[in-house]
């Protein structure tokens, strides 16, 4: 067996991809967060949050590897790096980017066959998806929401997998930023501005309340709260950059798109 042989994922994305390929032997500690595949939860230590990692509990572990995501976990990277930990920090924001991620992955462990292959497998099924769409007679206009205090709009991925899907989403712009912070919305009523036929809500870590958001002040004038157009998209099939958003995750969001098409016409 080549490459690393005892792996630490710092997120889920990358336990989910090797559980994929048939890797996750090579797996010996994970997110705490980490719900897919399910089974990881049962045969893998968790060591890590999104922020924070047990790092004493990461170095018993003898990893030879160490994989996170983004400026999220630049601390913990340093602080491996200076333990003698190799750490790969991927950094990818949109789905073109989640495929080849999945491509890189595979290579760094020595399966780029079939990494290509359920990558190629992977990108196929959002063609699928993209097919339907286009057939739709309207597209919706769609509100995502990461987060409800402060308000934040969707990351980059989830902007092209609504496109994917058949919607248009209403913060195209605020999509191309890549930390949370510079997607914060200072201002609510720009919300209710763009009069926008769904909203969808995500917001990691906990459930998503839609009487709460139909509450606010002015928004009962958006078409969505008006027609009662919200819905959750739970958070691990659309938040992390891996499988799950490129399958369940644009599928639910799909599911959506198509239910609210048919009650237009």
């Amino acid at each position: 067996m080549t490459g690393p042989q005892r792996i630490v994922c710092l997120t889920e994305e990358p336990t989910e991809t090797l559980y994929a390929l048939g890797e996750q032997d090579r797996i010996v500690g994970i997110s705490g967060f980490t719900v897919r595949p399910p089974q990881a939860r049962k045969e893998k230590p968790k060591v890590s949050a999104f922020t924070s990692a047990k790092i004493d509990d990461i170095l018993s572990l003898q990893p030879d590897l160490a994989i996170g995501f983004s400026d999220i976990q630049a601390d913990i990277a340093a602080e491996l790096v200076r333990r003698g930990v190799e750490v790969w920090i991927s950094n990818h924001r949109s789905v073109d980017g989640i495929i080849d991620y999945v491509r890189r992955l595979g290579a760094l462990v020595g399966a780029a066959a079939r990494a290509n292959t359920y990558a190629d497998t992977l990108a196929s099924g959002l063609d699928d998806i993209r097919s339907q769409a286009a057939r739709l007679q309207r597209r919706p206009t769609v509100y995502f929401e990461e987060w409800d205090e402060p308000q934040i709009t969707g990351i980059r991925w989830v902007s092209e997998l609504i496109g994917i899907a058949g919607g248009d989403d209403v913060f195209p712009e605020m999509a191309r930023e890549s930390l949370a912070k510079h997607r914060i919305l200072a201002d609510g009523s720009e919300v209710v501005r763009r009069a926008h036929d769904l909203i969808l809500g995500s917001w990691c870590g906990k459930k998503f309340r839609p009487e709460r958001v139909a509450a606010r002040p002015g928004w009962d004038a958006i078409p969505a709260v008006r027609d009662g157009e919200l819905h959750e998209i739970k958070s691990p099939l659309i938040l992390q950059p891996g499988p799950a958003a490129l399958t369940d995750g644009v599928r639910a969001i799909a599911a959506i798109v198509q239910a609210w098409a048919a009650r237009q016409s």
